[in-house]
């Protein structure tokens, strides 16, 4: 088989890397298991044997063919439902654990459509790679800590597992990768993720500016103020005339202590009290 490497086609080769996935998984013998991109099949097979089902998401409709020749005629035929597609355009049905080795393009919004997935699986371990897996287990003060970290962190226990060379892929890819496990929170924390992320996404589009600074924008101000007036309409609060949302929103920043701080130093705890502040005097994010 010709890969697609534009596709982001790197087929996962090592037999010592794939069974160590497959450890870090702790696959049951009831486990349902989503697999996203499984190319020729090297993880798959090993997993059929190990759980009632896996349903494979492949967009290739070549490496599709492999798959079904491989297990075509044994045992494990019948536990292995094959769906071809993207997966990001595809509702997922429901898993127990998800394995996966994804292009890198997709590593991004397949993080957020598995962690916003109902009802919750147990764990997800998956390939990404390097800095886009350093980038999810980053900590605030690190030079990688970004929205993408505190939103992961936010809704799930991340760890990085291991180190993934590039001679164990097949072609080999320009970068180097790793494995990393994600276990959803559940129950979820008790916060409207939308409104939390509109908030995040503004502290950190200029991660290294106080707050205070950030919050000028005045896109930023724009859409406060549009929030805050279906706020009021639907709270049938009345406006003063010289109402000012740049006014409000720095009044916010001070009272709660953050007028000064910066994103790239700023924890989940801290952003939780910088929403509630917000919320508390109307202001919404989404």
């Amino acid at each position: 088989v010709l890969f697609n490497t534009g596709a982001g086609q790197h087929i996962l080769k090592n037999p010592l890397v794939v069974n160590s996935i497959i450890d870090k998984a702790a696959l049951r013998r009831t486990d349902v298991v989503l697999e996203v991109g499984p190319g020729t099949g090297n993880l798959t097979v090993k997993m059929l044997e190990k759980v009632k089902k896996v349903i494979a998401c492949e967009i290739d409709p070549r490496l599709v063919g492999e798959l079904q020749k491989r297990v075509q005629g044994t045992c494990l035929a019948n536990k292995l439902e094959i769906k071809v597609g993207d997966v990001l355009k595809t509702d997922l049905p429901f898993f127990d654990a998800c394995v996966a080795n994804l292009p890198y393009q997709i590593s991004s919004p397949f993080v957020f459509k598995l962690l916003l997935h109902r009802p919750f699986f147990r764990c997800a371990i998956l390939m990404f790679q390097r800095e886009f897996a350093l980038r999810l287990v980053a900590k605030p003060g690190s030079k990688l800590y970004c929205r993408l970290s505190i939103n992961t962190q936010l809704l799930a226990r991340v760890d990085h597992l291991m180190k993934v060379g590039k001679n164990n892929f097949r072609p080999p890819p320009k970068v180097e990768s790793s494995v990393v496990r994600i276990e959803p929170k559940n129950p979820p924390p008790p916060i409207n993720f939308q409104e939390w992320d509109g908030l995040v996404r503004i502290a950190f589009v200029r991660k290294n500016k106080t707050l205070s600074a950030a919050f000028k924008s005045s896109a930023v101000e724009q859409l406060l103020d549009h929030n805050y007036r279906i706020h009021c309409s639907l709270h049938n609060t009345e406006i003063p005339e010289n109402f000012k949302i740049a006014e409000k929103i720095q009044t916010v920043l001070k009272d709660t202590g953050y007028s000064d701080k910066r994103a790239r130093s700023m924890d989940i705890d801290d952003f939780i009290r910088l929403l509630h502040g917000f919320n508390s005097e109307g202001i919404h994010f989404s």
